[in-house]
């Protein structure tokens, strides 16, 4: 139960957020996004175009299901049973739905539903063992950073914007919700390239670090302030609505006349039903959420559904689990997949389902990815280093035609054998669902146009 502290009026409020950060997105202090600008940024967005015969503009959403750390390829969706043991691993593959496609056997559930997405099992980076801190920037902005050498990088006002900000930029926009939110924290907290960049901090991510498999699970940017009691909240709210209404252009100014038309929208939100709905899990049957699963990403990708449900268009649920809490399996991979394996298995898998059986599927964009892929031969300790040659990415509803294979690896998954597709075109592909250009140009900090993108969207996902 959250704490309470008493007012004069004798109404109570959330106490644990002070005055400083009230009304900033994720709760992060001077890092957030003031929802009043983030409102007024969202009023004067470019509309997406309307869905053509290709994929483009088919998704209204997307939920990226981001498996920080590096998910193998050789235990998830592309194993190669004939492969010496010291490149096989202990996984083996299983039949799915659709005839001649098979996965590892610890995605049995994930077998059942091959029919509704593609599997591409040629992305390919030319970094064998790229940091990834250089990997999540790519995987994320679809560019290449020669500030980021490395895995220790904090974000710059320089970094090529995150997918998620230029969906938040260029999207539809959205009156009543952020466009942008980011669910669970990455495992190394913070890395170059997750938020707005050139767009601006306006477009940084809505970010929800909270656990929401525990039961007393809320979100705190959402607590009105501890120090400011509800009826004053009010009392504010009148008083911007009389200057808003005042005949004296000192106080309403063109500028204050909109600030108090924003901040007039942040109270509605504050004290609405529907806002703060979208975040309460207490709603969904207790049988759907033991399907999706009691863990932090479970319960993270079911509220990524329920926040698309409400008009989010782009949620990013990061995997962050107590142990392993990343997908880097350096050591005993055997150990760790079979632990990082299930819950996601679940999660995916009830994500699926759940959306179809809402009717939301086919405008949902479901991904699921990690910054590189695998090594080919298990080292020393019984793991896999990182490799980018050749991964595989998950594309499921948005458009997307289900129950295929797209792209070819070698006999050791070490290479792509057939229609090599970039870490960039997976970027370009979530825009070209949501209706965006990716050739759209934007302004460095020098002024110099840029592309938003450098891929191209992956077609035959579509078709």
């Amino acid at each position: 139960m959250p704490i309470r502290s008493p007012s004069k009026s004798g109404r109570t409020t959330h106490s644990g957020v002070d005055r400083r950060n009230f009304l900033r997105i994720g709760g992060l202090g001077a890092g957030g996004l003031l929802l009043p600008e983030l409102l007024r940024q969202r009023a004067s967005a470019a509309p997406t175009a309307r869905p053509s015969a290709d994929g483009f503009g088919r998704a209204k959403s997307c939920i990226l299901l981001f498996m920080g750390g590096g998910p193998s390829q050789l235990a998830t969706f592309d194993l190669k049973p004939d492969a010496p043991a010291e490149v096989r691993g202990d996984f083996k593959p299983i039949a799915t739905d659709v005839p001649g496609i098979q996965i590892s056997d610890h995605l049995p559930l994930l077998s059942r539903q091959a029919h509704k997405y593609a599997v591409v099992r040629s992305v390919t980076d030319e970094y064998v063992g790229g940091a990834h801190g250089q990997s999540v920037y790519l995987a994320l902005t679809g560019h290449r950073s020669p500030r980021v050498p490395g895995d220790d990088v904090r974000p710059s006002p320089e970094d090529y914007p995150c997918l998620g900000s230029v969906v938040s930029r260029f999207g539809p926009a959205v009156q009543t919700m952020p466009a942008f939110v980011w669910l669970l924290e990455m495992y190394r907290h913070t890395f170059a390239g997750e938020g707005g960049g050139l767009l601006g901090k306006r477009h940084d991510p809505f970010r929800v670090l909270q656990d929401p498999s525990r039961p007393n699970f809320e979100v705190q940017a959402l607590r009105p302030p501890m120090e400011i009691p509800l009826d004053r909240l009010d009392q504010r709210r009148v008083l911007l609505d009389n200057i808003s209404k005042s005949s004296d252009s000192r106080l309403r100014s063109a500028a204050t006349g909109t600030m108090g038309t924003h901040y007039g929208q942040v109270f509605d939100l504050m004290s609405s039903p529907r806002f703060h709905k979208a975040f309460d899990l207490k709603t969904e049957p207790e049988r759907l959420r033991e399907r999706y699963g009691k863990t932090k990403f479970g319960q993270g990708t079911l509220l990524a559904r329920r926040l698309v449900e409400h008009g989010v268009p782009l949620v990013t649920v990061y995997w962050n689990g107590p142990d392993p809490s990343n997908w880097d399996t350096h050591y005993e991979e055997t150990k760790h997949l079979k632990v990082l394996l299930p819950p996601t298995d679940a999660a995916f898998s009830a994500l699926l389902d759940d959306l179809q059986s809402r009717g939301m599927l086919d405008e949902t964009l479901v991904v699921w990815m990690g910054e590189f892929g695998r090594a080919p031969r298990i080292e020393e300790k019984g793991g896999r280093g990182h490799w980018g040659r050749c991964y595989s990415a998950v594309f499921a509803g948005g458009g997307v035609k289900g129950g295929q294979v797209l792209g070819k690896s070698d006999r050791f998954a070490a290479y792509p054998a057939a229609n090599p597709v970039g870490p960039a075109d997976l970027v370009a592909t979530i825009y070209h669902a949501l209706g965006i250009e990716s050739d759209i140009e934007v302004n460095d900090h020098l002024g110099r146009p840029i592309k938003l993108c450098l891929g191209s969207a992956v077609r035959p996902l579509f078709s």
